[in-house]
């Protein structure tokens, strides 16, 4: 017998953007479909760095993860008078197309653009692409607590601050993308914890830990949010 309602069986679709090895990557591929991220598939995983692990790990999981690959300085030298923001929108359009219900920036080392942002609010209608039932939510994880360490570095910038007693805690954070550089809402911060002479070696690994938990975290957060999935219709 048919399900009457394909929507609440249909799996939660989700994108990953990706730039370096992967780990958090990881962490959301070992948990799609299980308690901690149920009835959830990784639909795409795109990376701006040809040679990215993130990109391997997606193509030897079980089943295999889509992957696509779109460089900044390729795209503007195969485009001339292209401008990073048309990068931006094309990365957007690559990602559209698997029609994800949530984005996750899983170390993208990418500052998306507006323009960005406004086609997964629906807000922008690409040509040739179908207009979006619903906005689809983009997060982001950050190696820092909100507001503490925006930006690039966070990680090395905040164990100097530390060591120095600027600072008397640090952590991490997943939030929710807006056009100011790690300033959206944040879903869920974590504290990490840091010791006085320590090598930084150290707090890095306590703190990839706790991202690996925290991003599985935030992203059941926000597919739960956007019921029913806009695969509802039960495309692939």
């Amino acid at each position: 017998m048919e399900d009457p309602n394909p929507a609440a069986t249909s799996p939660r679709r989700l994108a990953v953007l990706i730039s370096g090895a992967g780990t958090n990557l990881q962490a959301l591929i070992d948990a799609q479909n299980t308690s901690s991220l149920p009835n959830t598939r990784i639909v795409l995983v795109l990376s701006n760095r040809k040679n990215a692990r993130g990109l391997i790990r997606a193509s030897t999981a079980l089943p295999p993860i889509p992957t696509a690959y779109l460089g900044l300085q390729p795209f503007i030298k195969s485009n001339p008078g292209k401008t990073r923001e048309d990068y931006d929108v094309e990365v957007a359009r690559i990602v559209l197309r698997a029609k994800p219900d949530a984005v996750v920036c899983a170390g993208w080392m990418h500052i998306v653009s507006e323009g960005f942002l406004d086609v997964f609010k629906g807000t922008r209608v690409l040509e040739g692409e179908e207009v979006l039932a619903r906005e689809v939510p983009v997060i982001n994880i950050h190696p820092a607590l909100f507001g503490q360490f925006d930006g690039a570095h966070a990680i090395e910038r905040g164990f100097e601050a530390f060591q120095k007693g600027e600072v008397d805690e640090l952590g991490v954070m997943v939030h929710r993308v807006v056009k100011e550089v790690d300033r959206g809402e944040p879903l869920i911060q974590r504290r990490v914890e840091v010791v006085k002479g320590e090598a930084i070696e150290a707090y890095e690994e306590r703190l990839h830990k706790v991202e690996w938990e925290i991003i599985v975290e935030a992203t059941r957060i926000v597919l739960d949010e956007v019921q029913p999935p806009l695969s509802g219709d039960g495309s692939s």
